[in-house]
């Protein structure tokens, strides 16, 4: 399993996650598979940082009408990553190439 399997992708405009980044910890939309010791891996080697811990939730997946019926959306999971003391991991930063 690869790293950029196991993280399908971050979760960051909500506020709850919003909040959770000023306590230093990340929210990912991870592969439903994966535990808790190939995420710590998986964020370790794609962001270069220091993961203290991860905890993990599983989410049912949602009743959805799709015409006159419904359908059902996929089950996943997320894992809320606590980094180390001043380690950061920046979406948003800007790269600049001259």
């Amino acid at each position: 399993m690869t790293p950029e399997s196991v993280i399908r992708k971050p979760i960051f405009l909500t506020e709850k996650s919003n909040t959770l980044r000023g306590q230093n910890q990340v929210v990912f939309e991870v592969l439903r598979t994966a535990n808790k010791v190939q995420i710590k891996e998986a964020v370790q080697k794609l962001f270069s940082v220091k993961v203290e811990s991860v905890n993990t939730m599983l989410y049912r997946g949602k009743d959805r009408r799709m015409g006159r019926g419904y359908a059902k959306m996929q089950n996943w999971k997320k894992a809320v990553v606590t980094l180390a003391e001043g380690e950061n991991i920046d979406f948003f930063a800007e790269t600049s190439e001259s």
